[in-house]
């Protein structure tokens, strides 16, 4: 009787254990390729329709899960506050073929719980039975700000705005437009999803799956002699004070073409300048004939230090800006001035100004200030990263200089602002299909004795008197505000 009654207790503790075991494989090790798996319809409504944690700016939700309509299958829909605003930022989180972008497709793993740092979470909602919800991502951006920088931007122009700061690479501003309400794909109705996506994508200058600020390099102009003036510097041939020659027109090697500055600048003045006034008033000639006589190596070695032709991730997907290779002298020479096939991102050129401010260091540009799980403990709180030294810090102090002459004396005169020494670089890029249309930039930071904030400012595919004056109306009016938070 004695040894039935083991045998018995041994079969049970047997079967016990292996339910165990394969509980735990399944739960374990093979859960993700269960959930994964394209026919587990029970998973995919599941996780369409789990409470995804919220996207906040200090602490308010900007997208956020909310209990679904009774009728649909889905027992959370995802809405999003002041939608045209942040639209670029969190992106879109749909329910049909997971389609996301922006904040909700690079965090996914904490929105969801999917995290690492997640794992005691979910083995406690497995137990308890209880539906988990996913962490908090809090953006680094300033809500009155942001506001005040979309608000800025006017309805009927392509255009971005951009404040970041120099010491942290935070982003305090990141708004553009034109926009879209992300509610439109939010949507639980498949019909619905597939024609509000299909009007946003056939729409002008609209793209639900890309942001204007990080993923449409565009030809900078003139901002990019920032980079020509690093090289210059960097070689020894040239300080703030060299004499350059200036001519209104030059011939171009190899081509019947001729290059020529601004004519509508006061480049014409003169014949001979400093370097700085050069740079100041945005003359192109000497830079194309410096670029020339220096070669493409050491621009690109430049560009490339500050991020060029490299992708980046903040952590939104930043699509690389582009200085090319293999030019011939008289592509080069439209290339120092930021035309030919240079491209650069509104966040590349904020970089690149922050940088400068920044005593020669670039920093990480970051949207995320904490992640916190359903209990507010912090689960991730990113720390300032240095991404490269890209200059020394004597370098970055006489391009401050030059660049504060732009303010004061030069093409950056809008500007101004008072009480700060301001630093900035214009720049007007023709962008190559035969109109008078053409991008409107400027770029800097201040106070230029103890920068804080970059700025940037880019009005795409507009008149050149309305693109120059509000770009740097603009530059003034946010800075300002910045300033006075």
């Amino acid at each position: 009787m004695n040894r039935a009654i083991r045998h018995t207790w041994l079969v049970s503790v047997a079967m016990f254990l292996t339910l165990l075991a394969a509980l735990s494989l399944i739960q374990v090790a093979f859960a993700s390729d269960l959930n994964n798996d394209s026919r587990n319809a029970r998973q995919v409504i599941q996780d369409y329709g789990a409470p995804r944690g919220p996207i906040t700016v200090d602490g308010t939700p900007i997208a956020e899960s909310v209990e679904s309509d009774p009728e649909s299958p889905y027992e959370y829909q995802r809405v999003y506050h002041d939608a045209e605003v942040y639209s670029g930022i969190t992106g879109f989180y749909s329910t049909f073929g997971g389609s996301a972008s922006g904040i909700e497709r690079a965090m996914d793993e904490y929105l969801t719980g999917r995290s690492d740092a997640q794992f005691f979470d979910r083995m406690t909602s497995l137990v308890t039975g209880e539906t988990m919800e996913g962490a908090q991502v809090e953006l680094t951006l300033d809500p009155e700000l942001q506001h005040y920088a979309y608000d800025l931007l006017p309805d009927d122009m392509l255009g971005t705005i951009i404040v970041t700061d120099v010491t942290t690479g935070e982003v305090i501003v990141m708004a553009s437009k034109p926009s879209y309400n992300t509610n439109l794909l939010a949507t639980h109705d498949s019909e619905e999803f597939n024609e509000n996506i299909g009007d946003l994508e056939d729409a002008e200058n609209i793209d639900p799956y890309g942001f204007r600020a990080v993923n449409r390099p565009i030809p900078p102009g003139s901002t990019f002699k920032l980079i020509d003036t690093v090289a210059m510097l960097e070689s020894g041939d040239y300080e703030p004070d060299t004499e350059l020659e200036n001519p209104n027109e030059i011939d171009l090697p190899q081509s019947e073409n001729t290059l020529e500055n601004f004519g509508l600048g006061n480049c014409h003045q003169r014949s001979e300048a400093e370097f700085t006034w050069i740079f100041a008033q945005s003359c192109n000639t000497p830079f194309a004939t410096a670029a020339m006589e220096m070669g493409e190596d050491p621009i690109l070695e430049v560009a490339e230090r500050f991020r060029w032709n490299e992708p980046l991730a903040i952590p939104i997907h930043v699509t690389e800006s582009r200085f090319p290779t293999g030019m011939a002298d008289s592509e080069l020479a439209y290339a120092s001035i930021g035309q030919f096939d240079v491209t650069a991102t509104p966040l590349q050129m904020n970089m690149t100004a922050a940088a400068i401010g920044n005593n020669g260091t670039m920093m990480r540009p970051q949207l995320v200030d904490t992640v916190r799980g359903s209990d507010l403990q912090i689960l991730d709180a990113p720390e300032p990263e240095v991404l490269n030294e890209v200059m020394e810090p004597e370098t970055a102090a006489d391009i401050t200089e030059m660049m504060v002459a732009t303010t004061e004396e030069g093409t950056g005169w809008r500007a101004d602002v008072s009480g700060y020494d301001v630093a900035t670089k214009t720049g007007t890029a023709e962008i190559g299909d035969g109109s008078d249309m053409v991008n409107s930039w400027i770029t800097g930071f201040a106070p230029a004795d103890d920068p804080q904030y970059a700025v940037t400012v880019v009005y795409e595919r507009t008149e050149l008197s309305r693109g120059s004056q509000l770009s740097g109306e603009h530059f003034a009016a946010i800075l300002q505000a910045v300033m006075a938070e």
